[in-house]
């Protein structure tokens, strides 16, 4: 028996700008996991994660950010299961064990490579606004924005799921094995119970008198008024029995009928603060497929989701513009972090300008990834020091349209899963419910997500309109970025991470540290974080990333040292398969 310690620390983040107003909100908390009785397989992969080295197969592979879920997806891809059909399993599981971060009750994006075809499909399993939001949904009778948490707790922040229905059309279009077994290890494990993290109990205990708000969510995570303890036994009848339903019925079942009505119900009845979804939002919902958002970096394409996030699209902005840049020094030379951080400021001033669901707005995605405009914005990085100022660029428009820049608060409660399965099909899914818990409303066994708090609390800014506004059946920008990086036609990697609007930051910087400072995978995700979005550089506190802390200032930077909690889960695919899991949090990889 081996048992691995956790420390969790949370912190507090100071707030930088009106953009990300929210940062004053800690994120959710670091911790490696205490997992008693697991298999040697799981105690070598969390062995090879603290010597920094990655696992290595041949066969197939799954990374993602809890042990019992990476078991499950290993047992599909071991009986000959597709990528398609771990991601079911691994995804079934992590709403049971790990239901801060996702679940049924949530949204999710794919990226899927197909070994047959050569093709890269995203599917967009994102949340959907009520057909009755109006654009003063997070404003108070006076048209001000409401605090984060007023708008969050409660069933306003609630977007129609759209998880169970990302993961039908996933196992539908490239599954090979039985929907019901699939989901059999979720919904076995939550009638006999799991073992309590420390890092689930730590943010139960942290959250405790939010989710007292809802009845139903206080008696599962506070049984007797008491938070779990960290080796508790905690079981989930309602989950199994939701889970049950699907397996019979499929996800139907989930968008009409009794689940439906059940969520319905708790939203519009949700005390203090009731939303507005309703059957017919449920019951309208559909998975889109979207063009894979690709750029050009080095001989390598990146390829990730396009709108409604901004993932793709920044973190391919962000690597254009550092293509003709030598970022050879590493990640300890300040010239190399000026670069990679100024780009980073450019790349989050056009997001907050463009950006938001393309079915609404019409998002310049060829223009903002266009060689000849990013090498015109890169050219603004040829100074010594930090830029004193970003503003939006001018990309090449389909349509001449003047927005706003966006006000949206985007919190990190979200994880990540790569799978490489026998044939070659890679699947990259970050999947998330928002906010740490959600709205804090619990229904049938899940949590309910807080995803409508994305989009901007204010419609207009001096009269002009925000891109990312609130309207019916919209849904809301996000910074989900999970990728597949390609090499002449084939997956190289495949990588993403949590951590809001911070995602974009750990991505980008988790490919570079691969493709560009030669890092195993393991090392890539383990890598110091300096991340920068709105002109403050953010530096991982503890680690040589904040020791870089003098020279950035030197260069005219402010920089803060604060916990930064990612969820990297990285696989490179090569002649052999090599994965990493964050060791920030409870991930592992593994494979055959």
């Amino acid at each position: 028996m081996r048992i691995l310690l956790s420390v969790f620390t949370l912190f507090l983040a100071s707030g930088a700008g009106a953009q990300q107003a929210a940062d004053s909100v800690a994120p959710e908390a670091a911790g490696n996991g205490t997992f008693t009785g697991m298999s040697p397989r799981v105690v070598a992969a969390f062995d090879a994660k603290a010597a920094g080295k990655p696992v290595i197969a041949q066969n197939w592979m799954v990374a993602a950010a809890n042990p019992y879920a990476v078991e499950v997806g290993a047992d599909v891809l071991a009986k000959g299961g597709t990528a398609a059909d771990a991601l079911v399993a691994v995804q079934a599981m992590l709403g049971l064990v790990e239901p801060q971060s996702s679940g049924l009750g949530g949204g999710a994006f794919l990226v899927w490579y197909d070994a047959a075809s050569g093709a890269v499909t995203t599917l967009d399993g994102r949340e959907t606004a009520p057909l009755d939001v109006t654009p003063q949904l997070f404003q108070n009778e006076q048209g001000e924005p409401l605090g984060f948490f007023d708008a969050v707790v409660g069933g306003r922040s609630v977007g129609a799921p759209g998880t169970p229905a990302l993961m039908s059309a996933a196992h539908a279009r490239w599954g090979n094995q039985d929907w019901a077994d699939l989901l059999a290890p979720a919904v076995a494990m939550a009638e006999k119970g799991f073992v309590v993290s420390p890092r689930l109990a730590g943010l139960v205990a942290e959250d405790a008198d939010r989710l007292a708000s809802s009845a139903t969510a206080a008696a599962y995570f506070m049984p007797n008024g008491t938070p779990v303890q960290a080796g508790d036994t905690l079981k989930n009848p309602d989950y199994a029995r939701t889970l049950s339903t699907l397996a019979q019925q499929g996800t139907d079942a989930f968008y009409t009928g009794k689940i439906a009505q059940d969520i319905v119900a708790t939203v519009q009845g949700a005390k203090g603060n009731p939303g507005v979804l309703s059957e017919v939002d449920l019951s309208i919902y559909r998975v889109k497929e979207r063009p894979a958002v690709c750029a050009a970096y080095r001989e390598y394409d990146v390829c990730g989701m396009g709108p409604p996030s901004s993932g793709a699209l920044a973190v391919g902005q962000i690597l254009g513009m550092l293509n003709g840049s030598d970022l050879s020094a590493g990640p300890t030379d300040e010239n190399v972090l000026r670069l990679i951080g100024d780009a980073s400021r450019l790349a989050f001033a056009d997001r907050g300008r463009y950006v938001a669901d393309s079915d609404y707005v019409p998002v310049p995605v060829k223009g903002l990834l266009d060689p000849a405009y990013l090498s015109e914005r890169a050219k603004l990085l040829a100074g010594d020091d930090a830029l004193p100022e970003v503003a939006p660029g001018a990309p090449a428009f389909d349509h001449a349209l003047n927005w706003a820049d966006d006000m949206a608060i985007e919190l990190p409660s979200t994880s990540h899963i790569s799978i490489v399965d026998s044939t070659g099909n890679v699947a990259s899914m970050t999947t998330t419910i928002e906010n740490g818990f959600g709205s804090r409303l619990m229904v049938n066994g899940f949590l309910l997500n807080n995803e409508l708090t994305d989009f901007s609390f204010s419609s207009h800014a001096d009269g002009v309109p925000i891109a990312n506004r609130v309207e019916p059946g919209k849904r809301p920008r996000s910074s989900m970025a999970p990728t597949i990086v390609m090499k002449d036609g084939a997956p190289v990697l495949a990588v993403g991470s949590p951590g809001g609007s911070r995602i974009i930051g750990y991505v980008a910087g988790a490919v570079i540290a691969y493709l560009d400072w030669g890092m195993n995978v393991q090392q890539a995700v383990a890598l110091p974080h300096a991340v920068n979005r709105f002109g403050p550089y953010d530096l991982e506190e503890g680690t040589s990333a904040a020791d870089m802390a003098a020279a950035l200032t030197a260069l005219g930077y402010e920089t803060g040292i604060r916990a930064l909690t990612s969820g990297l889960h990285m696989i490179a695919i090569g002649p052999d398969l090599r994965g990493g899991a964050d060791p920030r949090r409870e991930g592992i990889a593994l494979g055959e």
